[in-house]
């Protein structure tokens, strides 16, 4: 099953948008029966996720909030934001990278306004510790706050 996802996720177009891609997501949670399996495809996805940089590796990239190290960056692009990041944790790793497939290669105000409802709609804060439950809405508030800094950045030189 994991190799039929491996080709859907390789298949993605850059163009969807982020509500395609979080359907996408929602789809592909459905097709396991137990949360055991859900996490095993959380971590096959941040094995995946590529090595960050080591020059990148600094204090003021890290995601504040996380019980793990999470260092998060992101590049203004085309009107687009990318995002790059890594974490010492195999879970976090994996939540990052969807977070990633989700938000990268999205227009600032596309990500400041996603209520991104995967998330809750796959029962992923129902079934993290709290902890780590923090640690997601950490990552995705830096990684909103880096859209809002594009786009105030992109309307002043404009």
């Amino acid at each position: 099953m994991n190799q039929k996802l491996d080709k859907k996720n390789k298949n993605l177009a850059e163009n969807k948008s982020i509500e395609e891609i979080e359907k996408e997501i929602v789809e592909e949670f459905s097709l396991f029966d137990s949360w055991d399996d859900k996490y095993e495809y959380i971590i096959d996805l941040g094995k995946k996720l590529p090595p960050l940089d080591p020059k990148y590796k600094i204090d003021e990239n890290k995601v504040r909030g996380c019980q793990s190290t999470v260092y998060l960056i992101a590049d203004h692009k085309d009107g687009k934001v990318f995002y790059k990041a890594e974490s010492d944790a195999v879970i976090v790793k994996g939540l990052i990278s969807m977070l990633i497939r989700v938000l990268s290669g999205q227009k600032p105000d596309d990500i400041m306004n996603a209520p991104l409802n995967f998330i809750r709609e796959i029962g992923m804060m129902t079934h993290l510790a709290q902890t780590r439950s923090n640690g997601l809405l950490a990552m995705v508030k830096q990684m909103k706050n880096y859209a809002l800094a594009f786009k105030a950045r992109s309307s002043v030189t404009s």
